[in-house]
């Protein structure tokens, strides 16, 4: 059994090794890999069903390595994904992962709130950077974070899993080239009814609240297929169970103005099932449903169906970020997209705040 004293003993073998093996000087002498080693950094229910599993399709990148406070969890995934002891983690010696060769990418998927900490810590290490969504809480957390990353000369992705689906480029597509004219309207919800009550989505120290969870789908929905960042927000809150949000929002609906004269109607909750896009244009429409799952994503359009299959969102997203890293070319979600979610998250938050003002962004 993986124990606390296995835990213990790596390390006090960690602190040892960097005292002679500083991750500047491992990086200039590791040989190019033919698929890169990734460590999960915090193990829920999103490393646990979903990017564990895609990490066994993968192409660029592999499962090497973990992080977790809980030895029972180390010794699980151990057994299941054959991991070496020291490519296993805990949060006190995070830090002395910069002297492992096997590791090239840490991926944060912890609570919002601790995305600032870990992808500074994992930048500081010298490891190339994936961080879950929400980015994290705050503006200032998300320029933190891209600073940290490129002060340390390490590339930043954001987990957007939709922005590598090929259904949702069909329709980025149609706005870059205007296929039906100029979008003229966005309609967009993303909610589930949660039945969680003490998870840090209704936590809002830990950065819960639907707005920067599924709201950021809505968000990104209305972002994406205009294809422009929007000038002003106006947002209402509500809550059909307050005895469970009481920190933080169930529900929110929020309108949005972009640069062309294209509106968007959002809507987001925790409390209502619905995952539907639709883009009313000068010539014509697109529309998607759902258009942000995890699979199955499709719409239709006057051309036809947008019905791409896709074994894996997450194995597409991994493998295109690794391919990215590898041949220096740019992210499809860098750091400065998370960063574009947060400002007008930030907006929403501030016109519920002064009554539903509209707030320029």
């Amino acid at each position: 059994m993986f124990s606390r004293r296995d835990f213990l003993r790596t390390t006090a073998l960690g602190g040892a090794a960097s005292l002679f093996s500083p991750h500047v000087l491992l990086s200039a002498t590791r040989p190019k890999k033919d698929k890169l080693g990734i460590a999960l950094v915090g193990l829920g229910y999103y490393s646990t069903d979903l990017l564990a599993p895609a990490l066994q399709l993968t192409k660029n990148c592999e499962l090497v390595g973990i992080v977790t406070g809980t030895p029972s969890k180390a010794e699980t995934w151990k057994q299941k994904y054959n991991l070496k002891d020291k490519n296993i983690y805990n949060y006190q010696n995070f830090d002395q992962i910069a002297n492992n060769p096997d590791i090239d990418v840490i991926y944060v998927v912890l609570p919002p709130s601790m995305h600032r900490e870990y992808v500074v810590r994992a930048a500081k290490a010298g490891k190339q950077v994936f961080c879950e969504k929400p980015m994290a809480p705050s503006v200032a957390d998300c320029e933190a974070m891209i600073k940290a990353c490129a002060d340390n000369k390490v590339k930043l992705a954001i987990g957007y899993r939709c922005q590598h689906d090929p259904n949702t480029q069909a329709y980025m597509k149609f706005a870059k080239e205007k296929t039906f004219g100029k979008v003229r309207m966005v309609t967009c919800g993303a909610g589930y009814f949660d039945a969680r009550t003490t998870h840090w989505k209704q936590n809002k120290a830990l950065g819960g609240g639907v707005m920067g969870d599924m709201g950021v789908y809505a968000l990104q929905g209305a972002r994406l297929a205009t294809g422009e960042e929007p000038i002003s927000a106006t947002a209402q809150f509500h809550t059909t169970r307050p005895d469970i949000y009481k920190e933080v929002e169930e529900t929110a609906t929020f309108q949005l103005e972009f640069p062309s004269g294209a509106l968007a109607a959002c809507h987001t909750s925790f409390g209502i099932n619905m995952n539907y896009l639709q883009a009313n244009c000068e010539k014509g429409w697109f529309k998607m449903e759902p258009f942000s799952s995890y699979s199955g994503n499709k719409g239709s359009s006057p051309l036809g169906a947008i019905d791409f299959p896709l074994q894996s969102q997450q194995a597409k997203q991994l493998d295109d970020d690794v391919e990215a890293l590898m041949k220096s070319t740019s992210l499809i979600a860098p750091g400065e997209e998370g960063l574009r979610d947060i400002r007008v998250v930030e907006a929403i938050y501030k016109s519920v705040a002064n009554g539903g003002k509209t707030i320029k962004i």
